[in-house]
């Protein structure tokens, strides 16, 4: 019986997520894929023509993995916090705390919505990036499941965020002031290998740069990251933050002031 309850209770929310974010699609899915396109353009047309080739790749080739898995990073994120935040500022959340259901089906019902607008936006901007160069995918599940495992990653990263807002300023703050810097510096449009040294280990220290070398390997087969170096890191953050993110809904952080 709670079993059955649980489920009920995560495909409750896991469907109002995604009417959620396909009901207002061009607020949601439209915007990034035109900003996908005005990098494909800007970048891989106009700068990418004086560019020479990375890792016996054209330029065009080499960043379009990492614009895809720009989208998704953002998308997954922003989908969680506003909507976990809207929960908490419409009072609504509450219904949920009290209901008879274990707050990991929470946690995993809003992670789930997350991963699905990452999923779509990436298949939207995917389809973008095909008018401009022909994808040949080296490895399909290691694509696939690097995707997966960094939507879910910035889901559980966007419930954190939406926790610990006090305002709808508040959820701005770290996509603006954190991911954006990471994300450029996360190996999008260029190899490490082109930076000095001290810079190359500097990069080293942002995860972005693991899920973006992920994501490329398995489309391009080339990665300045072991791929499996790249796996312990996004699993070990999937984990080190899904605990906390539980122990905040359990300890009733931000919720219950």
């Amino acid at each position: 019986m709670d079993i059955h309850r649980n489920l009920v209770a995560f495909k409750t929310i896991v469907t109002r997520e995604i009417v959620r974010f396909m009901r207002i699609w061009i607020q949601t899915v439209m915007p990034p894929a035109i900003n996908a396109l005005l990098y494909l353009i800007v970048f891989g047309t106009l700068i990418g023509s004086q560019v020479r080739e990375v890792d016996g790749y054209r330029y065009m080739d080499y960043i379009v993995p990492g614009i895809i898995m720009l989208s998704v990073i953002m998308n997954s994120y922003s989908n969680v916090v506003s909507s976990f935040y809207a929960a908490k500022f419409q009072h609504f959340v509450e219904e949920m705390l009290i209901s008879p259901v274990h707050n990991v089906v929470i946690l995993a019902g809003f992670v789930a919505g997350g991963v699905a607008r990452g999923l779509v936006v990436g298949a939207a901007v995917t389809a973008i990036a095909l008018l401009f160069t022909d994808l040949q995918v080296v490895n399909v599940w290691i694509t696939l499941s690097v995707v997966l495992l960094t939507a879910i990653l910035f889901s559980i990263g966007g419930f954190i965020n939406a926790i610990y807002a006090n305002s709808f300023d508040d959820i701005s703050i770290v996509p603006n002031f954190i991911l954006m810097p990471l994300i450029y510096l996360g190996g999008i449009f260029y190899s490490i290998q082109l930076l000095p040294p001290v810079w190359q280990f500097v990069s080293k220290v942002n995860p972005i740069l693991y899920m973006v070398n992920g994501f490329r390997y398995g489309i391009l087969g080339v990665s300045d990251i072991g791929i499996t170096y790249a796996f312990g890191i996004i699993l070990a953050f999937i984990f080190a933050l899904g605990g906390f993110a539980l122990y905040l809904l359990n300890r009733g952080v931000g919720l219950k002031e």
